[in-house]
């Protein structure tokens, strides 16, 4: 017993290293993937698949240089694909006719008749087939991104992949208990129902997807009709069309793997001409939009001839408010590092993108000391050409290039400073790509145009705010109520004024666009549109709610029967008409009045 406590004490005395408990959890780890590949019988076990990589994905692959990149060919009806980064052609791709989408629905909902039999570990081990994929394949996954979007490596992990996997892990874990079925209370008159709600399969749903993030984008909309049990018409954007096939091969290819029909994810992409076909279709029950405001106001349109709901998310204006607590003016350097990523993610393009930093006046002068030399230093490429000396990449194309750049001299014009940036780059290596250089905008105000309208760009711009109530105001101050971040100490009541007063479907603080690392409801309100996806509310989005009523007590006999006062035909409106009011003041009333109402239904039964 001595030698035992001796050993304990000395164990107790000097704490374990790091290194050690790194190590006992590898072996850990290790015994667990060990016995789950050689022993485990489990029925969720992920399938093994392959699939066939573009040849442009390749190292060292180099397409032809388009001389003037566009996604439109004159004299052909076909998209012509190509790298935004360096202008390589891609290929190019057919769109879709009416005819085809007919018959993309019909082979959809042929094969959702068998999958909305399914049980959940079924859909759970689809789900799990394609995350073993996807983690085991983030390289040429995020190749494939970079290629078609043109963002950087980094950008495709945090953008694409980390949260696409999250997505599925959460669903995983979640799903069933999402969409199991809900007990909800009942009243005295109806003591002897059992009431629940169930979320059932609609069938076939459409997503109409933007091309900021060309993996994820699609695979959202995927990871959640399958797990609720119905099949996608998925649209991608005639921008990311090249990226469609392989990304969506995934899904298909592991529903294949599992022993289900591929046919559940139709893909496809055509121009806007034909999409009022796929919008507007009765066979079509629910779409979820993710685009412009311009674009939404036609798809709505459109769905409203069918009566399809549609979930719709629009982008936003999103606000950084920095307040002026002793914490916040510490960590002045962290908080920079934050809103950077928020403003240079996907090169701004991101519908979550912190658009507007409005700073207090203690914050004010030393952000924008810290935010200058940083934005200066951010080199701006093609990351799959020059991998270690590129901060930001691409833009999608140079159609907005034009607008930004009267954004800002208007801006500029009206008393702002431009310090940084603020005008299109030509790159010296890759001339035909699409960039636009890293711009730092003070002193704005809310009256100027690049205030109220979304650049979906690589521009930080930088408000001052008087007082936290003007922080308030000016957040409040455009038509777009989509994300926003507050950053102030923990125990300020400031941050709870800004987080109650910011009118946004989501706030983060202290961080940036974290609701959507942990699958919280995402959407937004008024310009930035309605609906969720994500989360428990963005699965039930995706079902049909249907209430059940039951009685409780079947066996025993106790069930409905037609008080004799009011069954057809009645024979005494008078009677028929007290044992009514009776029966009301008994079900609702208070104290005495129940007798009273009881008393009502005797005498006039």
């Amino acid at each position: 017993m001595d030698t035992a406590s001796s050993i304990l004490n000395s164990i107790q005395s000097q704490p374990l290293k790091p290194e050690i408990f790194a190590a006992c959890g590898a072996v850990v780890i290790l015994l667990l993937t060990l016995y789950y590949a050689f022993f485990s019988t489990d029925e969720e076990r992920p399938a093994n698949f392959t699939i066939s990589l573009p040849k442009q994905c390749k190292p060292g692959w180099q397409g032809q240089v388009l001389d003037e990149p566009a996604i439109k060919i004159a004299g052909s009806s076909a998209i012509q694909c190509y790298c935004p980064a360096n202008g390589m052609l891609l290929g190019r791709v057919n769109p879709v006719t009416q005819d085809g989408i007919d018959r993309a629905i019909l082979r959809a909902k042929d094969a959702q008749l068998e999958w909305a039999k399914s049980t959940f570990s079924q859909r759970r081990r689809v789900l799990k087939t394609m995350l073993k994929y996807i983690l085991e394949n983030q390289e040429s996954i995020a190749t494939i991104a970079c290629l078609d979007s043109g963002k950087t490596r980094i950008d495709a992990s945090l953008g694409e992949i980390l949260v696409t996997v999250e997505k599925l892990k959460w669903t995983i874990q979640h799903g069933e208990k999402a969409l199991k079925a809900e007990r909800r209370p009942t009243n005295f008159l109806m003591m002897y129902k059992h009431n629940e709600v169930r979320w059932e399969p609609l069938g076939v749903v459409a997503a109409c997807v933007s091309w900021n993030y060309p993996f994820h984008n699609l695979m959202g909309p995927i990871i959640s009709t399958l797990f609720t049990g119905s099949a996608l018409i998925l649209k991608s954007s005639e921008q990311t069309a090249w990226s469609l096939a392989p990304f969506v091969s995934i899904a298909r290819t592991a529903l294949s793997a599992c022993g289900h029909s591929p046919n559940l994810i139709q893909p496809l992409v055509c121009w806007p001409t034909t999409a009022n076909h796929l919008t507007s279709h009765p066979s079509v029950a629910h779409i979820t939009f993710i685009g412009s405001r311009p674009v939404a106001h036609s798809v709505c349109a459109s769905a409203a001839k069918s009566l399809i709901p549609v979930c719709v998310e629009l982008g936003g204006k999103d606000p950084a408010i920095i307040l002026d607590d002793k914490s916040n003016i510490k960590r002045l350097p962290q908080i920079a590092s934050i809103l950077l990523r928020g403003v240079f993610t996907s090169s701004g393009q991101n519908c979550i993108g912190i658009e507007r930093v409005i700073a207090l006046p203690n914050s004010y002068a030393s952000l924008i000391s810290i935010l200058e030399p940083r934005i200066r230093a951010l080199r701006v490429g093609s990351t799959l050409d020059e991998p270690e000396e590129v901060d930001v990449g691409a833009m999608i194309s140079d159609a907005n290039f034009d607008r930004l750049e009267r954004l800002v001299s208007d801006a500029v014009a009206q008393g702002a400073k431009c310090l940084v940036g603020g005008k299109r780059y030509v790159h010296p290596k890759h001339p035909r790509g699409h960039y636009f250089s890293p711009t730092l905008l003070v002193d704005v105000r809310p009256r100027m145009r690049i205030a109220q309208e979304e650049v979906f760009a690589p521009i930080c711009v930088l408000m001052r705010a008087d007082s936290v109530d003007d922080a308030i105001r000016k957040a409040n101050s455009t038509p777009y109520a989509l994300g926003a971040s507050v950053f102030g100490s923990a125990s300020s009541k400031d941050v709870e004024k800004c987080v109650r007063g910011v009118r946004a479907g989501m706030v983060s603080v202290n961080d940036f666009a974290v609701y959507y690392a942990v699958q919280l409801p995402f959407g937004g309100m008024a310009g930035s549109g309605y609906g969720r996806f994500a989360g428990e509310e963005g699965l039930r989005a995706l079902c049909n709610v249907k209430s059940v009523c039951r009685d409780r007590w079947p066996g025993w006999g106790i069930r409905t029967s037609m008080p004799g006062a009011i069954d057809y035909p009645v024979q005494s409106a008078v009677r028929a008409w007290h044992f009514c009011s009776g029966m009301v003041e008994l079900g609702y009333g208070e104290g005495w009045s129940r007798v009273e109402g009881l008393w009502r239904m005797v005498r006039n039964a």
